[in-house]
C-alpha cells in the first residue's frame, strides 16, 4: 500500500520509509527540568527519532472544579484535574531549554499543544510539527490554529469515528498542512483485546495518508506488530521509573524497555523486506547443495534407451534438474554413464 508522505525535520514518513518513532515523555517530567532533560537523553540513546512533551496552561484547558479521570486519580491520588495539570506545566523558558538540549542530543523536539496560545508558542519556537491529541480531535479552534501554521500535523484518533476524523481533516486541509493519522485507544493502560491494530490499515486505506500507532498498552512488542501491519509512525509513553508519582508513569515503558521496543521495530522492518520473492545470494549458494539432479541409478551403457527405472534424483545440483525427467525418457545415451553420475543434456541424443 503506497500513500502520501509527510516530512518532519528532514525525515520522510510514509510507506517504504523507516517507521518514525516518537518517545512520548508527555508529563512524565513531573514538572522538574532535570527529569525532562534525562528523558531526552534516554530517548536519544534508545534511538528514537523524536521526543514529545505536552504544552498547556491549565486555566485554558480545564475548569477549576473538573475532577480527574479515574486512572489519573488512581495514579496520583489527586481529585482536582486543574491542580494536577497546573503542577505539570512547562514554562516558555524551560521549553526553549528543552529544545536546545534536544538539538544537542540530535533528537527532534515535539510537543502536543492543548490550547491555541501554546500552539502558537510552539510554532514561534520552531517546533517542526504539531501533535494533536485524541481529546482535541473535535476542538475546531485548536485545529484551525495548528493548520494555519502550515507545518505537519500528527493527529491522534482515539475515541473517534471515521466521520469525526473526516471533519477534522477537512479543517486541517483548509490550512494546507501535511497530515498523518495515529490509531489510538484512549485507555491507560489499554488492554490487548481493545488495541484493534488492523484499524491502522483502515485509516491508510480510507484516507490515503500515513498512519501510525499511538500505543497505550504496556507491551514492548505491540509497536513491532503495528509496523508489520503497515504503521508508518509509532508513539509510546516512557518514563525514568514506573514507580514515580504521576498520571502516566504506570502505563509507560522504562528506558531499557524503550530501547528494546525500538530494536524490535527496526528488526521487524529488516524482516519485512521489499516483498519481491526471489532467492537471496546466500540461498543461491545453498541451492547447489540441496537441490537435486537426475543421476544414473545403475551403470548405463552408451546407446542405451533411458527408462524410468534407470534414473533417480539426488543431491547436489549439477546435472539435468528433476522437472525435466520426462524429456529424457526414451532417448539414447551418447556415452556410458556410471551409477550416481549426473546426467547432462550433452549425454543424450
Amino acid at each position: 500500500m503506497t500513500g502520501k508522505r509527510i516530512e518532519i525535520n528532514g525525515k520522510r514518513i510514509g510507506d517504504s520509509e523507516p517507521a518514525y518513532i516518537i518517545a512520548e515523555a508527555g508529563v512524565n517530567h513531573n514538572g522538574e527540568m532535570e527529569i525532562a532533560r534525562k528523558l531526552i537523553d534516554r530517548a536519544a540513546s534508545a534511538g528514537a527519532d523524536a521526543i514529545k512533551f505536552q504544552t498547556f496552561k491549565a486555566e485554558k484547558i480545564v475548569t477549576r472544579d473538573a475532577p480527574t479521570a479515574s486512572y489519573q486519580k488512581k495514579n496520583t491520588g489527586t481529585e482536582s484535574q486543574y491542580r494536577l495539570l497546573k503542577n505539570l506545566e512547562i514554562a516558555e523558558d524551560d521549553i526553549r531549554e528543552l529544545i536546545k538540549h534536544s538539538r544537542k542530543r540530535r533528537i527532534t523536539f515535539l510537543s502536543t499543544p492543548f490550547d491555541e496560545d501554546s500552539c502558537n508558542l510552539l510554532h514561534e519556537l520552531g517546533v517542526p510539527a504539531h501533535k494533536i491529541s485524541s481529546g482535541d480531535l473535535t476542538n475546531t479552534p485548536l485545529l484551525e490554529t495548528a493548520a494555519s501554521h502550515r507545518i505537519p500535523i500528527v493527529l491522534s484518533t482515539g475515541m473517534a469515528t471515521i466521520c469525526e476524523i473526516e471533519k477534522a481533516l477537512k479543517i486541517i486541509r483548509e490550512g494546507k498542512s501535511q497530515v498523518a493519522l495515529m490509531h489510538c485507544v484512549t485507555q491507560y493502560p489499554a488492554p490487548m483485546e481493545n488495541l484493534n491494530l488492523r484499524a491502522i490499515e483502515t485509516l491508510k486505506r480510507t484516507f490515503n495518508l500515513p498512519a501510525g500507532f499511538s500505543d497505550h498498552s504496556t507491551a514492548i512488542y505491540t509497536p513491532a506488530v503495528a509496523v508489520a501491519l503497515g504503521a508508518n509512525l509509532i508513539e509510546k509513553h516512557f518514563t525514568l521509573d514506573r514507580a514515580m508519582q504521576g498520571p502516566d508513569h504506570r502505563a509507560s515503558l522504562n528506558p531499557h524497555e524503550l530501547r528494546e521496543m525500538i530494536t524490535a521495530v527496526r528488526e521487524t522492518e529488516k524482516a519485512l523486506g521489499d516483498g519481491v520473492k526471489t532467492p537471496t545470494p546466500q540461498e543461491e549458494e545453498i541451492k547447489a547443495s540441496v537441490r537435486r539432479s537426475i543421476v544414473a541409478k545403475r551403470n548405463i551403457q552408451s546407446g542405451e534407451i533411458i527408462r524410468r527405472d534407470m534414473i533417480t534424483f539426488k543431491r547436489p545440483l549439477g546435472g539435468i534438474e528433476p522437472e525435466y525427467y520426462r524429456e529424457i525418457l526414451g532417448r539414447k545415451t551418447r556415452r556410458a554413464i556410471k551409477k550416481d553420475q549426473h546426467i547432462q543434456w550433452e549425454d543424450i541424443e
